[in-house]
């Protein structure tokens, strides 16, 4: 008998083992366990659910089957393609203009002997801007240079730095300008006239422009101002890559009085930077001057020269041999221009010399509202900052009807060199 029920209680313990998983209860598992360490019958498992009708398994359709198969053709299909088909790298670009990313490019990696030619040229008139600003400011430390940075929103930006009211300058400025832009059709047409690369075909092109333009009026009329401006100008690809490029400009001389050695060594300070890189440079690029700076309407120069070149791009020699050039020139300034003004900053002078001096700054006003290129452009340049364009003009000029100086002066011998120029050196 007792081994009859041990049987009868073994089977009892699988049979409700057997219950317990199918029910997937632990509860319950574990109350077998204990009735068969008891040796008493285990409790029935308690009866399960029933569904609602509305919950019933249902007998699949012909419907659902056709979906079913459906869906799991397709799920095999995309998975195949998924993993037989190449994957394409995807090209990340996190920056959609060419300004974007040229800043993000000046971010991780800086600027170096590698970057684009626009990068370099904007990285070099910056670092000259600085060096000319304390030169100037170290003559005339009482009036500090004011100091505007501003930013376009199509790209780029620039730096004003402007005195007035100075007592060696009346007025100063030494801008610098980045401008990413569109040039329009009529635009790109005038270009074409200089340089043929440029399609004629298209509506518009990207550009990039990027210069340093410096303007001293000095208040002692013996005193010369002085006007200098090197630029780097392109126009790009989609990519950035420069589709056509150039580089211009030039400084000048414009005294109210003139001293002859003061022309002379302004005249050879430049030639010899010239000189470095192509000796026709400078008797070139002198006639350039001579012909550029004219005021045609009033039949004389503005004043007594310097260089002036434009348009210098692969048709005259390689980017890098022109940057080098354009370098060299910039870089020549203070040495050809603080010499004079240190040696007639404090000259004594009259109120009729001062007059006279507002009066040839009548005529400076005059070409570069008139005639000057740079004016122009940078007017009908959208988005332009119209208060550094017109920072070339002076503080105070004057006009008087029919003015003629007096015969035998020295003003006179001033004008007669305005209307016939002299080769200095």
């Amino acid at each position: 008998m007792s081994s009859r029920l041990a049987r009868s209680s073994t089977t009892a313990s699988l049979r409700c083992l057997g219950q317990s998983q199918r029910t997937a209860s632990r509860y319950q598992f574990r109350e077998c366990r204990r009735a068969f360490a008891d040796n008493r019958t285990p409790p029935d498992p308690p009866a399960q659910k029933r569904l609602p009708s509305s919950r019933k398994q249902q007998t699949p359709t012909a419907w659902s089957r056709i979906r079913y198969y459906s869906l799991l053709g397709f799920t095999i299909y995309l998975g195949y393609n998924m993993w037989t088909e190449p994957i394409e790298p995807v090209e990340r670009n996190d920056a959609s203009t060419i300004a974007e990313r040229d800043d993000l490019q000046k971010r991780e990696s800086g600027v170096t002997a590698s970057s684009p030619m626009r990068l370099r040229m904007e990285s070099f008139i910056k670092e000259e801007q600085s060096r000319i600003v304390d030169a100037l400011n170290a003559l005339d430390p009482a009036t500090p240079f004011r100091t505007d940075t501003w930013s376009r929103p199509e790209g780029g930006g620039g730096t004003s730095c402007v005195l007035q009211d100075g007592a060696v300058f009346e007025k100063a400025g030494v801008n610098t300008s980045v401008v990413y832009g569109t040039l329009p059709r009529p635009a790109i047409e005038k270009m074409r006239v200089n340089h043929k690369a440029l399609d004629p075909s298209v509506e518009q092109l990207a550009f990039f422009a990027a210069g340093l333009s410096l303007v001293l009026h000095p208040r002692n009329p013996h005193a010369p101002t002085v006007h200098l401006n090197y630029r780097y100008f392109e126009t790009d690809t989609d990519d950035g890559t420069p589709h056509a490029w150039w580089f211009g400009g030039g400084t000048d001389l414009t005294p109210s009085y003139l001293y002859d050695d003061d022309a002379i060594h302004f005249h050879r300070t430049v030639k010899d930077a010239c000189d470095k890189h192509d000796r026709d440079y400078y008797p070139r690029f002198k006639r350039w001057c001579d012909d550029y700076f004219s005021v045609k309407h009033r039949a004389e120069s503005r004043g007594v020269g310097g260089i002036f070149f434009d348009d210098l791009d692969d048709s005259d020699k390689d980017p890098e041999n022109l940057f080098a050039f354009v370098q060299d020139c910039l870089r020549a300034f203070l040495p050809s221009y603080l010499p004079i003004l240190r040696r007639r900053m404090d000259t004594p002078f009259s109120d009729a010399e001062k007059d006279w001096q507002q009066l040839r700054r009548g005529r400076y006003v005059e070409f570069n509202l008139v005639h000057d290129r740079g004016t122009s452009f940078g007017l009908n340049t959208p988005g332009a900052r119209v208060e550094s364009i017109l920072m070339s003009l002076p503080l105070t000029a004057k006009w008087q009807y029919m003015h003629e100086p007096v015969k035998g002066s020295r003003e006179e011998r001033m004008v007669k060199v305005l209307k016939e120029p002299v080769d200095w050196v």
